[in-house]
C-alpha cells in the first residue's frame, strides 16, 4: 500500500483570528504500512464542527491540541481499505477521528463500523454521529429536560441545536431557537417545528427572550456564549439548568473570552451551570443513536446535512461556521482522484 499517494492539511500555525488558509499545509505523501491491529481507511466525508477551531489553539482543554506538523483533527467516515486486525474487513465502513486526508491509518479499536444501508453516509457525522450524541445526552442528562419545561437553545439551526430543540419537543418541551436571518429562523420554525423563533441578527434577543419564555427558561442549551448567554441568564426560572455546550462566538476572540455577567441569577434562582463534552458518554453512544434512529423513522425528528465539495476546499468551507452559513450538519466530501 505504499504506492498510495495521501493528500493532507497539515496544521503549521496556531491561528489568531479568524483561521486562514496560511495556517495550514497542503502536502501529499506516501500511506505508510499497516502495523499490528491497524487499518487502512479510505476517508469518504469529513465532519466540520466549531470544536476543532479550539482543537487548533495551544491552551489546556479536554483533548491535547493538535501539534504543530501533524494532520489536522477531524472525524470521518470512510471505507476500510486492508485491515491487521480481525474486527474489521476490507469493505467494511467505518466512522472515527480520520482527520483531514484521503487515507487514514488508525487502530481498530478506535473505529466504530456503520451500516450505509440504515442511512446516507453524511448522517453518521450528524444525527446519528457526535451532533445526535451531543443533542441528546446534553439536554436529557445534564440539562435533565422534563415535560412541560421551557428550552431555549442558541444556534437552533445549526447541526446541534437543531436537534435540541427537536428532542425537547418529542419529550413534551416547548423549544424555543435562536436563529440568525429570516431563511433560517422559517427553518427552525416552520421545517423543525420549534414553538418560537428569536432572529438575533435582525430583533432584540432580550426581548424576544421574554416574549417567548414568559415563565423564564427551564434549559439553556448554549452553543455561543458572549452576550446571548448572558440575556438568557438574566431570564432564567427557578432551578433551571444551564448547559454549556460551545461557545462559538468567543472561538476567535484574540484577547479575553468575554465571561458572563448576570452570572449571580444562578444563585437567585437556585440554578446551576454546567459543561460537558461528548466523549464522557462514549459507553452510551449506542443508547443514543437507537432512540435517534426510531425518531427519524417515525418521522419526529428531522435532519440535514450541508455536504460542500472537496477537501481541497476545507478552510474556506470551515470557515462557513463562523460566519452562520450553514443549516443543519456541515460536511466536506473529501474528492477520489
Amino acid at each position: 500500500m505504499s504506492a498510495l499517494q495521501n493528500r493532507q492539511w497539515r496544521l503549521i500555525a496556531r491561528p489568531a483570528g479568524p483561521v486562514k488558509r496560511s495556517d495550514f499545509e497542503w502536502v501529499t505523501s506516501d500511506v505508510p504500512s499497516l502495523g499490528p491491529g491497524q487499518v487502512l481507511v479510505r476517508v469518504l466525508y469529513v465532519s466540520l464542527d466549531p470544536a476543532m477551531r479550539g482543537w487548533m489553539a495551544d491552551r489546556r482543554s479536554y483533548i491535547p491540541p493538535v501539534a504543530l506538523g501533524d494532520v489536522m483533527r477531524a472525524v470521518g467516515v470512510g471505507r476500510v481499505v486492508e485491515s491487521n486486525d480481525a474486527s474489521l474487513s476490507a469493505g467494511d465502513h467505518v466512522t472515527g477521528l480520520t482527520g483531514l486526508q484521503d487515507y487514514a491509518v488508525t487502530a481498530a479499536k478506535d473505529l466504530v463500523r456503520i451500516d450505509p444501508r440504515l442511512a446516507p453516509l453524511p448522517r453518521f457525522l450528524g444525527a446519528l454521529g457526535g451532533s445526535g450524541m451531543t443533542a441528546y445526552f446534553g439536554l436529557l442528562d445534564v440539562g435533565q429536560a422534563k415535560a412541560g419545561e421551557t428550552v431555549l437553545v442558541s444556534a437552533a439551526a445549526g447541526s446541534v441545536g437543531s436537534l435540541v430543540g427537536q428532542i425537547a419537543r418529542v419529550h413534551g418541551c416547548r423549544a424555543v431557537g435562536i436563529a440568525g436571518g429570516p431563511e433560517k429562523c422559517a427553518y427552525v420554525r416552520d421545517e423543525l417545528g420549534f414553538d418560537a423563533v428569536i432572529d438575533y441578527k435582525h430583533g432584540d434577543v432580550g426581548a424576544g427572550i421574554k416574549e417567548h419564555c414568559p415563565k423564564g427558561i427551564d434549559v439553556y442549551f448554549d452553543n455561543v456564549g458572549g452576550e446571548i448567554l448572558d440575556l438568557a441568564l438574566a431570564r432564567l426560572a427557578r432551578k433551571a439548568r444551564v448547559v454549556i455546550c460551545g461557545a462559538i462566538s468567543q472561538y476567535d476572540v484574540r484577547d479575553d473570552m468575554a465571561g458572563p455577567k448576570n452570572y449571580l441569577s444562578l444563585l437567585v434562582n437556585r440554578a446551576r451551570m454546567e459543561g460537558f463534552v461528548i466523549f464522557d458518554y462514549a459507553a452510551r453512544y449506542a443508547e443514543a443513536a437507537r432512540a435517534i434512529a426510531g425518531w427519524l423513522a417515525e418521522g419526529r425528528l428531522k435532519t440535514s446535512e450541508q455536504v460542500e465539495e472537496g477537501l481541497e476546499n476545507f478552510p474556506e468551507v470551515f470557515l462557513k461556521l463562523f460566519r452562520g452559513e450553514n443549516v443543519g450538519k456541515l460536511v466536506l466530501t473529501v474528492e477520489p482522484r
